[in-house]
């Protein structure tokens, strides 16, 4: 099977069995050629349903995950984009198809130059990457639209409030064996509201805060 017939097998069969439906959503997961955002030494899994392995503990997410985060945060061609977490770049790629701005930031250099370079697989692609940590102190600007693709052992209150107003976030919180995949929603300057969308388990993100440990 080719690449392309194997993508759009992938859409069909994987993504939309999840409850992908946003046609906008999935036409960006077509025409993003995922298998040139795979480790070379992992091409031959590109279209597999699960996590594929990209070097220092982390993990590209599986397709039926990245169709959930692109649809619950329902980005349309205004909006501006931050993804904490730039990975290879595939929903980077993803994001910059269908919002009108999109910034990622990854911690790691090697992940933020790999990006850049899987990027040059989609000509309409646009993204603004950046070697930094999500969690120093320097503000991250404001947003329409932010998902976090690595967890978060606790919620971390950053992120939403780097939401403009009529924002949504997307980010998984808790321990495994299972955590919370949530959105949450700025209604006003001063109101968030949050909802749960389903269970998963990823790799936290970076110098995320883990939670108190209890003492006896």
């Amino acid at each position: 099977m080719d690449a392309l017939a194997a993508r759009q097998q992938m859409v069909d069969q994987q993504i939309r069995t999840w409850e992908v439906l946003d046609p906008r959503v999935l036409d960006a997961l077509s025409a993003v050629p995922r298998e040139a955002f795979v480790p070379r030494e992992y091409r031959d899994l590109a279209f597999t349903d699960g996590p594929i392995p990209i070097g220092f503990g982390q993990s590209m997410l599986a397709p039926n995950l990245q169709g959930r985060i692109l649809q619950a945060l329902g980005v349309n061609a205004t909006d501006s984009v931050l993804e904490v977490g730039s990975g290879t770049g595939y929903l980077s790629a993803c994001f910059s198809l269908l919002g009108r701005s999109t910034h990622s930031i990854d911690i790691r250099a090697e992940f933020v130059a790999n990006a850049q370079a899987n990027l040059r697989a989609v000509p309409f692609g646009e993204v603004q990457f950046e070697i930094r940590d999500a969690f120093d102190a320097a503000a991250i600007g404001e947003y329409d639209v932010i998902a976090v693709t690595g967890s978060l052992p606790v919620y971390d209150s950053r992120f939403e409030q780097s939401l403009r107003v009529g924002g949504r976030l997307f980010a998984v919180v808790g321990m495994p064996p299972v955590m919370d995949a949530i959105l949450v929603r700025r209604v006003d300057g001063g109101e968030w509201i949050r909802e749960s969308l389903f269970e998963t388990v990823i790799e936290p993100l970076v110098n995320a805060a883990a939670p108190p440990k209890f003492v006896f």
